[in-house]
């Protein structure tokens, strides 16, 4: 079995209602996929985290180091295409893209073998995975308040018992919000906060110490990736447990925040830290270090498809009788081809997510849906 092609796939649909981070706005849905094809017919998908256009060029720039080779040399091909491109880059787009295609080679395999990705991976701690529902954006022009605390009330009563939202947008902004969401979602439902480095230090220390009356679960990505002293800083003065990792690409980046105590709780994306094979090299680096991981996921219907193979994964920690699941991320999001580009879509049940059981990744791509929301 020989790879004979390399193809990106983009995504596009624009939307009619804008929606913010703290720093930047949504104004489409934009994603790439990446399918590897092998001579005997077996086709592989993927999903790389980041900018569409940038991954699928660089996509194409690896693929040469791809055609011909036997998929089944996961992690040959994954240190090879690294150690290639590593002048370029030892964070961002190599890992984001390579991420695609090492997620498309485990799909290979467990197709060839006929078995989920979990099997290949030394079996499953769990096939059904508790998830909480990601959302509360502030749309374009609107209140985030009112926004929020109705699209999460929306969520609960879909059967989600834990919610995340965003804040970022200023103290008393983000104040109002997380108290408006928690009276709507009642003191039982699980809530998160997600600033996506919306704060400098001072100012991330003061919301989390106002916003720990409202029973946080955690505070996300509270400053930028790179402020991993301010990280320790705001884990030390203020009670919410932190979060972060969804941009510490790579083993070499998580290593360097876990060694510097940045975080409570490791989120790494297996569509940007460097695909499957390096998001379980990292959880070696997360039981060293007692650190919980709470993976992190955005995108498609493949790169939930991932996540879930990933989630399955995640030993008992710790091993003890009532030991919980790490919850999955869901994002509720508008995205019109989320699930439209697989033939039988990857929803919840009462806030319960089954992980596909099918080889590979376990989902099969609706080919139409693909070419529907292809960038004209």
């Amino acid at each position: 079995m020989r790879i004979t092609s390399v193809t990106p796939h983009l995504l596009f649909h624009a939307l009619e209602q804008p929606f913010e981070s703290s720093f930047s706005t949504f104004r489409a849905r934009h994603h790439c996929l990446v399918e590897i094809t092998c001579d005997n017919g077996l086709t592989g998908w993927g999903e790389c985290l980041g900018p569409a256009d940038i991954n699928a060029a660089v996509l194409r720039s690896m693929s040469d180091m791809l055609i011909g080779r036997d998929p089944l040399q996961i992690d040959r091909i994954w240190l090879e295409i690294y150690n290639q491109f590593r002048d370029q880059g030892q964070r961002g787009l190599i890992h984001t893209a390579l991420s695609g295609i090492d997620i498309a080679l485990w799909d290979i395999a467990g197709k060839n073998f006929g078995v989920p990705i979990y099997q290949l991976m030394g079996g499953a701690w769990r096939t059904e995975i508790p998830a909480y529902a990601t959302g509360g954006f502030r749309p374009e022009g609107g209140d985030h308040a009112t926004s929020a605390s109705a699209e999460m009330a929306a969520c609960v009563a879909e059967g989600f018992d834990a919610v995340k939202i965003k804040i970022g947008y200023g103290i008393a902004s983000d104040l109002a919000a997380i108290r408006a969401v928690r009276e709507a979602i009642g003191p039982d439902t699980e809530l998160m906060i997600d600033a996506n480095h919306g704060y400098d230090m001072a100012d991330a220390i003061e919301i989390g110490r106002r916003a720990a009356e409202y029973d946080i679960g955690w505070f996300e990505e509270p400053v930028v990736p790179e402020a991993l002293s301010a990280y320790q800083q705001i884990r030390a003065r203020q009670p919410i447990p932190v979060a972060a990792g969804e941009t510490w690409h790579g083993r070499w980046a998580v290593n360097e925040a876990l060694k510097q105590g940045a975080v409570d709780i490791l989120q790494p994306d297996v569509c940007g830290v460097g695909g499957l094979s390096e998001a379980r090299r990292i959880l070696t680096l997360a039981d060293v270090h007692d650190v919980r991981v709470v993976p992190h996921v955005w995108g498609t219907a493949v790169a939930l498809a991932a996540g879930l193979q990933f989630h399955a994964i995640l030993p008992q920690s710790p091993p003890a009788h009532e030991a919980r699941s790490p919850r999955l991320e869901f994002d509720r999001t508008y995205n019109p081809f989320r699930q439209d580009i697989v033939t039988r879509p990857i929803e919840h049940e009462n806030g319960i997510v089954a992980v596909p059981d099918g080889p590979g990744l376990g989902i099969e791509i609706n080919r139409q849906a693909l070419a529907a929301f292809a960038p004209s």
